[in-house]
């Protein structure tokens, strides 16, 4: 006779969810139901994981949200989402053991702080005699699959992509959700709001007004992007004034949806497989697998510029003009719009992530560094991989990166991407008085001028062809040093 304690643990096996927040296509869950074993979920908080990258405030919103609603989800089909605070490797063995199992299923993240968990959770467990198993629920590739002709990682984009693109075609895990089977729970020793989550000041609340955090809208936002977003992109997502972005990227940031879902989802609603949006659309998801690519095989990359000469880069210690950066009062309508969008509502339009982050690293020269910190706070859909990514091209300083001397003119690329000004005016409306053509040189309107700027819009806080003048001479000492 088997005794009842023996009998649960073989009959058991903890869940530990990660950055994999949802119950369809996800790998821990399907292994789990594969198992016949009875699933115990854990989240475990450990603010010090991420050491500097730990999540910012409104990633840890968005977080907070997530959670409630997975847990929301757990309940229904029976079970109860367990909430923990401190290190994975110190609370899943006690867990295993006060819940009698033998198994860990988890999925796997390629942060370094993530990844240094993963291994002390693994000895840790090891030692307790307890079995893990660990799952790809992020990625459409892992990042030690792909490599160039030498057997090393991939620096440049394109060629990337046409080795590891056919993923795309990776088709969701498919099982009933009705069928998994979570175990019984008594009252949980700790609630979510006990994790700490939420910021303490009330800045967050706001987002509550710009999004709907759960796997369901992220399925929703899935099948729209697919239907009305992904046919026009190629021609409409340079345009901040217009749908025309997934908006989907706060939603993989935390696994609410997964890139097989997301891929999966654009090529059925496209049969044909040969729309130029579809392609083009797809190629953002590309250049995600390649942010995680890089930050697995360079992981010194968050605090470091990839190409090492850029680390003696001649930047700025400007605290007032960066501040300016921040709230949208430089004096430029584009970068200030984008600036005033990203306080609102945590997120800001691709198009102008890259207009202001070549603004502050160029025209006002100061480090990437400080800009992905501050992203790194205010974005919902804040990602290390990509983050630093996104910073290290528009500083010139990591793979594919756009060169130093591009500088974008910020007058220009409102004029041509917001021509008739309407992304300006939703964040700025103290322009609503300057003539259409002028929004984005508001100084030569009537009443206005370069000194003063325009009413309560200030004026512009550096020139511009004095501003790409010092940063071409920062790069000519660079190159010289």
């Amino acid at each position: 006779m088997i005794a009842k304690n023996e009998k649960d643990s073989a009959d058991k096996v903890l869940v530990w969810f990660r950055k994999d927040l949802r119950l369809r296509d996800n790998p821990t869950l399907e292994h789990a139901l594969a198992s016949s074993k009875q699933i115990v979920p854990v989240f475990i908080w450990d603010e010090e994981e991420g050491g500097k990258w730990s999540p910012g405030a409104a990633s840890r919103w968005w977080l907070h949200q997530s959670l409630k609603s997975l847990a929301a989800s757990i309940e229904k089909l029976g079970g109860r989402l367990l909430f923990e605070k401190g290190k994975p490797a110190d609370v899943l063995p006690l867990l295993a053991k006060e819940n009698g199992a033998d198994d860990v299923f988890y999925s796997r993240v390629y942060d370094p702080g993530g990844m240094a968990a993963q291994e002390a959770v693994e000895e840790a467990l090891e030692t307790a005699g307890i079995r893990t198993e660990s799952f790809n629920a992020s990625l459409l590739n892992e990042p030690w699959e792909v490599k160039n002709s030498l057997g090393k990682p991939f620096q440049v984009f394109t060629p990337f992509w046409r080795n590891c693109r056919n993923a795309i075609y990776k088709k969701p895990a498919d099982y009933p959700i009705r069928n998994l089977q979570f175990a019984k729970q008594p009252a949980p020793r700790s609630s979510l709001d006990d994790l700490g989550l939420l910021p303490g000041h009330p800045w967050h609340e706001k987002l509550f007004t710009h999004w709907d955090v759960s796997e369901v809208a992220g399925q929703a936002q899935t099948v729209h992007a697919a239907r009305e977003i992904v046919p026009t992109y190629a021609h409409r997502r340079n345009s901040p004034g217009t749908e025309g972005t997934s908006r989907l990227s706060p939603y993989l940031a935390w696994g609410l949806i997964s890139p097989r879902q997301v891929c999966h989802s654009v090529l059925q609603n496209d049969a044909g497989g040969s729309s130029r949006g579809e392609n083009k659309f797809l190629t953002e998801i590309g250049w995600r697998e390649f942010s995680y690519h890089l930050l697995y095989h360079f992981p010194h990359i968050p605090n470091r510029p990839l190409r090492p000469k850029y680390a003696s880069f001649p930047w700025l210690s400007d605290s007032k003009s960066l501040r300016k950066w921040q709230l949208g009062q430089t004096g430029y309508p584009m970068v200030d719009a984008g600036m005033r969008q990203l306080y609102e509502t945590g997120w800001m339009h691709n198009r102008v992530r890259m207009v202001v982050a070549s603004f502050l690293v160029k025209h006002l020269l100061i480090s990437w560094e400080e800009g992905a910190r501050w992203f790194w706070d205010t974005l919902v859909d804040a990602d290390l991989a990509s983050n630093t990514q996104g910073w290290q091209w528009a500083a010139g300083c990591g793979a594919d990166a756009a060169p130093y001397f591009r500088i974008f003119n910020p007058i220009i690329q409102g004029e041509k991407f917001d021509s008739k000004g309407k992304y300006a005016l939703r964040w700025i409306p103290e322009l609503k008085e300057v003539p259409p053509k002028l929004i984005f040189r508001p100084w030569e309107s009537p009443n206005g001028s370069s000194e003063s700027g325009f009413g309560t819009y200030p004026a512009p806080c550096v020139d511009h062809a004095s501003a790409r003048a010092r940063a071409l001479g920062a790069l000519a000492s660079l190159k010289s040093s």
